[in-house]
């Protein structure tokens, strides 16, 4: 199946791939895919966590194969089936389904923020869900489920330490990040950092409505000199939000960040186009806060 398609940049729009599991439907945005293919049979690695079928190595290079029947709880997937083989977080990883469905273009607006009886806050495993007319498209947060199996692919904190003793910052950073558990991570970060003067919102459309308001109040230097954002959100994704931000003469020499998962070559390309002053991969908080200094600080 062909997952290169292309989408315009900053359209507020994203390609899902639907694939089943014991006949429930769920979703993982295209970006993240870098092939299907049909099951292989892999290597067990010993002590593994009970999610990782194993290894194998598709023209040598080595991918790490999880069972996504048995991350959701619903048993364990037999031979058979396809690996969605995945790269998000500088990471090459094949996740086990039964099969695959097929490609949506969707908007970030009819993306339904899930609720407490799917996911609770931090604990959940769904970041959004599509409605269709028969069924409903639950999109699994698989950088929750990698990080769940190996904390150690998640955001490197312990970066911080290295940045030695740091002096209060008043530079006002607005941060744009759907996911509870990594905004609380960004603003403690950058709050040890010495950056003080944060605010912190759970989307891009949040974030403009915020630029939108301190315009309208003229506070924007007061309260705006530096965005940091996701790009997977619901409502408006971080390349829309850029685009209008860098469309704007009002606002378009205000650095942002592209903070994400999916920041590869081609993202990289999708976000120069757009304007972003710099894009770092999740994992990177020690260089994300490096790269904010350098890019707000320089203007003091």
């Amino acid at each position: 199946m062909d997952t290169k398609i292309l989408l315009e940049n900053g359209t507020n729009e994203l390609e899902v791939l639907e694939f089943k599991l014991d006949g429930n439907a769920y979703g993982i945005n295209v970006a993240k895919i870098k092939e299907i293919i049909n099951y292989q049979e892999v290597t067990p690695v010993p002590n593994a966590h009970p999610s990782v079928e194993g290894i194998f190595m598709p023209r040598d290079v080595m991918i790490t194969a999880i069972d996504l029947k048995n991350c959701l709880q619903r048993g364990v997937s037999e031979p058979g089936g396809l690996f969605i083989v995945t790269n998000f977080n500088k990471l090459d990883i094949a996740f086990h389904v039964d099969s695959v469905v097929g490609i949506h273009r969707v908007s970030w607006r009819e993306i339904i923020k899930p609720g407490t009886t799917i996911s609770t806050s931090e604990d959940g495993v769904s970041t959004g869900i599509i409605k269709f007319d028969d069924r409903l498209i639950i999109i699994l947060d698989f950088e929750k489920i990698v990080t769940d199996i190996n904390p150690e692919t998640g955001l490197k904190v312990a970066d911080i330490e290295e940045l030695g003793e740091r002096h209060r910052i008043d530079v006002p950073i607005l941060i744009a990040e759907d996911s509870p558990l990594l905004n609380k991570l960004i603003v403690d970060s950058l709050h040890k950092a010495g950056y003080v003067n944060l605010i912190h919102t759970e989307n891009g459309q949040q974030a403009y409505d915020v630029i939108q308001e301190c315009k309208k109040e003229g506070t924007l230097r007061e309260h705006v000199q530096c965005i940091i954002t996701d790009i997977e959100m619901p409502l408006m994704d971080g390349h829309r939000l850029t685009k209008l931000v860098k469309s704007d003469d009002e606002t378009k020499n205000i650095p942002i960040v592209i903070f994400s998962s999916l920041v590869n070559e081609d993202m990289k390309r999708k976000g120069e186009a757009l304007g972003a002053n710099a894009q770092l991969s999740k994992p990177e908080i020690g260089n994300l806060v490096r790269v904010v200094d350098e890019l707000v600080l320089a203007n003091k």
